[in-house]
């Protein structure tokens, strides 16, 4: 079953004031489920029935549980049970816990537990505090969380589950957890105690063949042991091929688990069956259906591109160009610039009208909806909708007339904003650039004014010009903006890896994001303005308890702050530790204090951004979020009535934000197998690299050539005995030197890269420079980088003459 599991649509679904009792075919149609889906839907309300989750009526009716008038009331075995009686007073303070690896937060208030003269026994005490969720397991590590999904009724942040008490629950299945109290620095966590429904029983691995014995390592599983195969005589397998399996005994603490081989994808040193394993691990979608696929050619067969609708403002002979990624094919915005008679700036943000191709309720709408995004994968791109469309018609193509939604800002001199407006447009695209040539253009504008006309070399250069005064008025209202290195596979004509690279974050780029930004709050603050219910992009404010503990991580790497709950003291923090061995850690560790933006109806300030208003509108090819706000807009625009169900949103929120995490994932998850085959055929050599994580097991440490994370395992370290400081990140041995810290400059040799379990190990070679505790002011910085810089020179010396040693 794809992400996100059933178990979590049904709820939403049944749960929903809309809903009406149905039989469990009906709910097939109104979830869209193919037949092969539908002994898997009738599996998982016969398990919520017993959860307590759902009940059946006459008929084979399948109704929500009848605790609306209360969440405390129970309606089936006491599986589910609200916050106020699984929490202490003092954990009801904490609105959020601690999230792992990009996942979304639950900032729900709590209230207080009830006062009750029960005598409860320690059993029943044990039983009341379990609840029912959706289990998320971290990305890269084995523990995960549990969340409630909306519409159940409980107010509930989401649960920490440790690694110890996963019990044999994947990623996406609705599970039971006993909540235990809040551990001293403020988690919220429990145990899973049942696996209540499994959210797929598909799965793909790596085949291998032992003593006589078939398994197969169960992708992204993270367990302990492959898991068994059946008879396997006449399948065309080679070990380490990567293969499709039915789950028909998932695994436990007594048995690894059972599998069947379903389908064969081909040899693991395929470059092209990385793709295909980690689509279908993620359940992505592939080729579109026949009937959407005609239904956008009948789309496209209204456009007519040599006529400019008389109700579109014709804006043709206005200067215009887009700045995109060199390998770009969907152009979604194109930007216009000039300055007024009263000197101030008129900037003119296009955005492609997909509305127009994409009518609500049709064959391509529905794919579309179910999609949630594009995603973009190191060697293909699954786009949200046919490239009829997206690469084509609704794409804002240089020389082609194009249907746009146009941004109409008016700026002051010193950037601020003081008129928008929204409207249909025709646009002509005049000039196409990449982000190179932009930042070629930037650091040296006389070669290019031979190559460009007049209007579009001064276009730029106005562009520049406002983009720079907007970043700055944003810094200066509090915008926080964090350094997370995206990783760039270099692919030769046979899709190998041939390197890697960490995607530099220029000028050029500010430029696209500072319009985006402003086009996207103009459209979300008009929208507020005139009460309409529409999906955000809301970003929650981060738990005070998580950013005390990262205050405290801080100064344990000798960063001096006072309180990082400070938005312009986390803008301090990162500046201070720009190009420095911490910069990673650093921004890694406010990233994971941060809550998840996701899409929402209800109204919540984007707390990175410091805006109030806020939706994404500029990217409706690839998003569908930005395509319903275009909807909202063109009933406005045409003076229709554009109040949408805030139920609908919201469900449709969610499901977008889950697609958008899903699509993440899947992208690092590809990069990252891609990068293990390029290691794997460099076992042995040395490289740089800085201790990015420190726990108890060992070191991870990322690659500075190629940004790759690689485990030391504690055992591989110096011969030590080793304590693990939890709140100063240090890995300490009793002999001098023996002594780990985030951000330490190493020299380590790649010493396995283990394909099937996607993991790679280093060995400790040399260490180069221990980052260096400092107050991080004029004086202590120059001497940090004076002390990096020879340390990175000493770093070159030195692997030069091991690579000579190890040769010989």
């Amino acid at each position: 079953m794809n992400n996100p599991s059933l178990a979590q649509r049904l709820l939403e679904w049944v749960n929903d004031p809309s809903y009406r009792p149905s039989k469990p075919r009906a709910i097939q149609r109104e979830l869209k489920l193919s037949d092969d889906e539908y002994r898997e839907l009738r599996r998982t309300i016969k398990s919520l029935v017993k959860a307590g989750l759902l009940e059946f009526g006459s008929n084979h009716l399948v109704y929500a549980p009848k605790a609306a008038t209360s969440p405390v009331q129970r309606t089936g075995p006491t599986k589910e049970i609200a916050l106020s009686e699984a929490l202490s007073p003092e954990a009801a303070r904490l609105e959020t816990s601690s999230r792992g690896d990009d996942s979304s937060i639950s900032s729900q208030p709590i209230s207080s537990p009830p006062i009750s003269n029960d005598s409860t026994s320690s059993k029943s005490k044990r039983e009341s505090n379990r609840i029912v969720g959706i289990f998320r397991r971290s990305f890269s590590e084995a523990y995960g969380f549990v969340e409630v999904p909306r519409g159940t009724g409980i107010a509930m942040p989401d649960v920490f589950i440790p690694p110890s008490c996963t019990k044999n629950a994947m990623d996406g299945d609705t599970v039971a957890v006993r909540v235990r109290d809040r551990d001293r620095r403020g988690k919220v966590e429990g145990e899973i105690v049942e696996v209540v429904a499994r959210a797929r029983r598909e799965f793909t691995g790596t085949f291998l063949n032992e003593n006589g014995k078939s398994f197969v390592w169960i992708d992204g599983a993270k367990l302990d042991s492959p898991v068994e195969v059946g008879d396997i005589r006449g399948l065309p397998l080679e070990t380490n091929d990567k293969v499709i399996v039915e789950m028909v005994r998932y695994p436990d603490d007594f048995h690894p688990g059972e599998a069947v081989i379903l389908k064969v994808l081909g040899s693991l040193k395929n470059p092209a069956v990385d793709t295909l394993a980690v689509i279908h691990q993620y359940g992505l979608p592939e080729e579109f259906p026949n009937e959407v696929i005609e239904d956008a050619r009948a789309q496209a067969d209204r456009f007519n591109e040599d006529v400019i609708p008389p109700e579109r403002r014709d804006l043709t002979a206005v200067p215009t160009l887009t700045i995109d990624p060199v390998d770009a094919r969907d152009f979604d915005d194109a930007i216009s610039l000039s300055r007024n008679e009263k000197g101030n700036w008129e900037l003119l943000v296009h955005i492609a009208d997909v509305a127009f191709f994409v009518p609500v309720g049709t064959k391509l709408d529905d794919e579309a909806q179910k999609r949630g995004n594009s995603v973009y994968l190191p060697d293909r791109v699954i786009p949200m909708l046919p490239e009829t469309i997206s690469n084509h018609l609704a794409s804002l193509q240089p020389d082609r007339r194009r249907l746009a939604k146009t941004v109409h800002m008016e700026y002051s001199p010193d950037g601020v904003l003081l008129h928008n407006e929204v409207y249909n447009s025709v646009i002509r695209n005049a000039h196409r650039f990449n982000y190179e040539q932009i930042d070629q253009y930037l650091e040296n504008r006389e070669p290019w004014k031979e190559r460009l006309a007049p209007a579009i070399f001064d276009l730029v250069a106005n562009m520049h010009a406002l983009a720079m005064v907007l970043r700055s008025n944003r810094k200066r209202d509090g915008s926080i903006e964090l350094t997370i290195p995206e990783v760039k596979i270099d692919l030769d004509r046979l899709g190998k890896v041939k390197g890697a690279h960490v995607v530099a974050y220029t000028e050029s780029h500010q430029i696209i994001e500072e319009f985006m930004l402003a086009a996207n709050q103009a459209v979300a603050k008009w929208l507020d303005s005139l009460q309409l219910p529409f999906l955000r992009r809301a970003h929650a404010p981060p738990d005070r308890l998580k950013m005390r503990r990262l205050t405290e991580f801080m100064k344990a790497l000798g960063l001096y702050t006072e309180d990082m709950q400070d938005r312009f003291e986390i803008q301090r923090v990162v500046d201070s530790v720009k190009g420095q061995t911490t910069e990673y850690a650093v921004n890694f560790a406010i990233l994971k204090s941060m809550s998840k933006a996701v899409y929402q109806c209800e109204f919540e300030r984007h707390y990175a951004l410091n805006m109030s208003h806020y939706c994404h509108f500029t990217s409706p090819i690839r998003r569908y979020p930005d395509l319903v706000v275009h909807r909202i807009v063109e009933k406005l625009i045409h003076g229709q009535s554009a109040k949408e169900n805030p139920e609908v949103l919201e469900r449709l929120g969610q499901h977008c934000s889950n697609t958008e995490q899903t699509a993440e994932n899947a992208e690092r998850e590809l990069v990252r197998v891609k990068l293990l085959h390029y290691f794997d055929r460099r076992v042995g050599e040395l490289l740089t690299g800085i201790v990015s994580g420190v726990r108890s097991a060992g070191l991870t440490v990322r690659g500075v050539e190629i940004p790759v994370d690689g485990l030391i395992p504690v055992e591989q370290l110096p011969k030590d005995r080793y304590h693990f400081d939890r709140e100063t990140h240090t890995l300490e041995g009793y002999r001098s030197g023996n002594r780990f810290r985030l951000g330490d400059e190493l020299i380590v040799r790649i010493e396995k890269v283990d394909l099937a379990r996607r993991q790679l190990f280093f060995r400790l070679e040399k260490i180069v420079h221990h980052s260096i505790p400092s107050m991080r002011n004029t004086k202590h910085r120059s001497k940090s980088d004076d002390s990096k810089s020879t340390a990175s020179k000493s770093a070159s010396r030195w692997k030069k003459s091991a690579r000579r040693k190890h040769r010989d």
